[in-house]
């Protein structure tokens, strides 16, 4: 396996746990939050799709775009991690060890290796999951232990 397929499974084990909770959720708690001025659910999804595309932005030398409108359903919110993730996966996939090895401006101009910021998108990933399923349980949805992988 290629080191770019290394870094698109480990983001796919984040995100596909992350679909599979939020296929669970009922739309009516898309606007549940943990505390107050905390993000909801759809924030999150919302936060996770924004953030993977402007990670890749970097990676690719691109200025990242501007975010869209927040999500008015968590369907919405459901579709746009679906679109990301496929775009993730392409994108992530598709870097060479040449690629790997680049460091590109990111943050403000400050030069970082490519695989710090496939880790960073990984991380963070990892991170708001976390959050999403301690969110989850507190509204009475189990979520899945267990993640199909293609």
């Amino acid at each position: 396996m290629t080191r770019s397929a290394n870094y698109a499974r480990a983001f796919q084990m984040h995100r596909a746990a992350l679909m599979d909770l939020y296929e669970q959720l009922p739309e009516d708690q898309g606007t549940f939050s943990a505390w107050e001025g905390g993000m909801n659910f759809m924030a999150q999804a919302d936060h996770l799709s924004v953030s993977a595309t402007r990670f890749l932005s970097m990676i690719q030398g691109q200025a990242p775009a501007l975010a869209p409108e927040p999500s008015q359903t968590l369907t919405e919110a459901r579709g746009r991690l679906w679109d990301t993730n496929e775009l993730a996966l392409a994108a992530i996939s598709a870097l060479t060890d040449d690629d790997l090895a680049r460091r590109v401006p990111a943050f403000g101009g400050r030069e970082m290796p490519v695989t710090a910021l496939l880790d960073m998108i990984i991380t963070h990933e990892a991170h708001h999951k976390g959050q999403v399923w301690v969110m989850a349980r507190m509204v009475g949805v189990k979520p899945p232990m267990f993640v199909k992988m293609g």
